[in-house]
């Protein structure tokens, strides 16, 4: 049963947050709310897991606003004043796959990290698409699917603009369709088990991703299945306290700046961010 949680932002302080799915340079980066996010918390770790910079949609013709150059220097800002910034790369920025491991300015870049908590017991942090069949083994069925997709993006931002003009809230017209068509729902599903699958294969106790849109917080497969939804959709993040607990956020902009918790907190855990990188197998 989900439960709901409002904790103050500052000057709470966090042991690690995680997003995922930003997608800049899309119509359909919520970048404002990103940006608000950002500026109203910190943390000692900051997981960027993936599809931070939407390099399939840059690849036609570029569209980059003051409000997605702002993200970025917000966290590069972030990195430089302390925060351990870690960039899991993903599928839409598989572009930085090409160089490995390395270090931008104070970002570090990897494909996958290795999270340790206090009892020794193992995390996979990965963006999660290197286990989705159809982007793994059909990508021009995956490129089309991402057509669609950013279609309805484009259609959600009309949507909302005739919603608010008759003082409606915010609604996902894109989330709606995934959350009704049957297939998108089995796709999900199937994504879930996989990713637990191979933790378990792996030997670690759980696995925190992103890719699918879709914010969790819920064992899968006997292991603790951690995704962080997406800031296109929902604006969701993983928010872990000192005291060790995870806890899956949605962010509402309107309650300037308090969150919304969406699922029931995990057991704790903490980051040992000395713990070497795994090669992807």
């Amino acid at each position: 049963m989900n439960t709901l949680a409002r904790p103050p932002f500052s000057p709470n302080k966090y042991r690690s947050i995680f997003i995922s799915d930003i997608h800049l340079g899309s119509y359909g980066c919520q970048a404002e709310k990103l940006l608000q996010f950002l500026q109203n918390t910190s943390c000692d770790q900051l997981f960027l897991v993936g599809d931070i910079i939407d390099g399939w949609q840059m690849r036609g013709r570029v569209y980059w606003p003051e409000s997605h150059e702002q993200v970025m220097k917000q966290l590069l800002a972030m990195a430089k004043a302390g925060t351990k910034v870690r960039y899991i790369t993903g599928n839409h920025d598989e572009f930085l796959r090409n160089y490995g491991a390395l270090q931008f300015d104070t970002v570090e870049i990897v494909d996958e990290y290795q999270l340790r908590n206090k009892d020794g017991s193992e995390f996979l942090v990965i963006h999660g698409d290197q286990y989705d069949v159809v982007t793994k083994h059909a990508r021009w069925i995956s490129r089309l699917g991402d057509v669609g997709y950013n279609l309805l993006l484009r259609l959600n931002v009309v949507v909302n603009k005739v919603r608010s003009m008759m003082g409606y809230d915010y609604w996902s017209l894109s989330k709606w369709v995934k959350n009704s068509v049957k297939q998108a729902v089995s796709y999900m599903g199937d994504f879930e088990t996989t990713v637990a699958s191979v933790c378990n294969e792996r030997g670690y106790a759980g696995i925190i991703c992103g890719h699918i849109h879709k914010a969790a917080n819920r064992k899968v497969g006997g292991v603790r299945y951690l995704n962080c939804g997406d800031w296109v959709e929902s604006c969701t993040a993983i928010l872990q306290t000192h005291g060790g607990q995870f806890q899956v956020i949605e962010y509402d902009a309107s309650e300037n700046p308090a969150v919304v918790g969406i699922e029931a907190t995990a057991p704790a855990y903490d980051a040992d961010p000395e713990l070497p990188q795994r090669e992807i197998a």
